[in-house]
């Protein structure tokens, strides 16, 4: 997954649409340093970009970022998946999320 920041405020040619330069260092944070399990996003309709609404602890589980997803929002998020393969090995994969309520 790869963000692109761009331009002024790094809106987005095609939808307008920036993405705040703490969203792209928190998804780092998740995917080199593992400093996140998860890290929901927003769109902030005042400044026309993706900003991060919360983060979620190494510690935390895919109940606790099943919890912090809002009932009547949609939201944008990653999750860091940790599994072990059928051959006793530790994996981890990335997981982009996109939280529509109908």
């Amino acid at each position: 997954m790869a963000f692109r920041v761009g331009g002024a405020g790094g809106g987005n040619a095609s939808s307008g649409m920036g993405v705040a330069e703490h969203s792209v260092s928190t998804f780092l944070e998740l995917q080199r340093k593992k400093v996140h399990r998860y890290v929901i996003f927003k769109i902030d309709e005042k400044k026309k970009e993706v900003v991060v609404e919360k983060t979620g602890g190494p510690a935390e589980s895919y109940d606790d970022f099943t919890a912090s997803l809002p009932e009547n929002d949609c939201r944008y998020a990653i999750f860091d998946f940790d599994f072990v393969t059928s051959e006793n090995c530790q994996k981890s994969k990335i997981f982009f999320i996109a939280w529509l309520v109908t």
